[in-house]
């Protein structure tokens, strides 16, 4: 199998437990979770480079050009972040999981505009079927997600950048979250200064916690940006719904939140469309491996 494909499934995998992490620590205001998440992600990521004997080559990188093309990836990333730690901790997570839906039809359609990546004739089936049940699921909220549509658009460009970087997965999330670190160590500060400082404050169980949230930061943004270079911008839109599906199946099974027969069709009509999807590109892989005279273009 492709590692590409690897790379983003055990990233889709990682991110589907997040509500569960980020639900360990509701206690504490989202701003201050992104600014440990940040930091902690920020010096996780340095010390990788440190006991790699890599620090070196990283900082021969930097320059003003890199700075033009991370900089917005940073801030796209920031604020798609504090959207969804709050999000899960005001019990938006399934809404939360319909913008990480959306987020896959803006990335094939990024992929078509900017990369000129190509849908073979049967790929437009699922394609439409899930831009039917995403749009399905948003007429039955009966107002605009403004939640779903903010993580859908800051991931589904993050994504494009990222495509386009030179930098290297390492390097490039080292150099975003170093971007973030002086606005999120700014705010921590101001947050001790008036007293509402949450580290080493609440218990040992919320300090390791914020710690972590370094980790399960860093590890599958990694593993995203080498999946991004290894794959179409369309097979990563598409392999993304994994991800919302498990946030969507935690929220509903295990954080009770409410969810309707009638939302159950608009995820089933999608759930199809992905199982669509993947079998139209096994046949195809299989006929390409036995010398099938099968012609597909993208």
């Amino acid at each position: 199998m492709n590692s590409g494909i690897l790379y983003a499934l055990a990233t889709y995998i990682l991110w589907g437990f997040f509500p569960i992490y980020w639900k360990q620590l509701h206690h504490i205001s989202a701003a201050q979770l992104i600014g440990h998440r940040i930091l902690w992600a920020f010096i996780m990521l340095v010390l990788v480079l440190v006991t790699t004997r890599q620090w070196g080559k990283f900082r021969e990188k930097l320059n003003v050009t890199i700075l033009k093309s991370h900089g917005p990836a940073a801030i796209l990333l920031g604020v798609n972040w504090l959207t969804y730690v709050w999000a899960i901790n005001h019990n938006y997570i399934i809404e939360s999981s319909l913008g990480y839906f959306i987020n896959p039809l803006f990335s094939v359609l990024l992929g078509m505009i900017f990369l000129k990546e190509r849908l073979r004739p049967m790929q437009w089936i699922p394609l439409g079927l899930a831009t039917f049940g995403v749009f399905y699921l948003t007429f039955l909220y009966g107002r605009l997600p403004w939640i779903a549509i903010i993580l859908a658009f800051t991931f589904g460009l993050y994504g494009l950048l990222k495509k386009e970087s030179t930098l290297g997965s390492l390097y490039g999330l080292t150099f975003e979250t170093g971007i973030m670190l002086l606005p999120a160590l700014g705010y921590l500060l101001y947050e001790i200064n008036r007293g509402n400082g949450v580290f080493g404050q609440i218990s040992a169980t919320t300090d390791w916690l914020l710690i972590g949230a370094g980790a399960v930061t860093a590890i599958p943004l990694l593993l995203f940006a080498k999946a991004a270079q290894r794959i179409s911008l369309t097979m990563i839109g598409l392999m993304q719904y994994i991800a919302p599906t498990m946030q969507f199946l935690i929220g509903v099974l295990l954080y009770k939140e409410e969810f309707t027969s009638s939302q159950a069709i608009g995820f089933g009509i999608i759930w199809f469309a992905l199982f669509f999807f993947w079998g139209e590109g096994w046949w195809v892989r299989r006929h390409k491996a036995i010398g099938s005279p099968l012609k597909a273009s993208g």
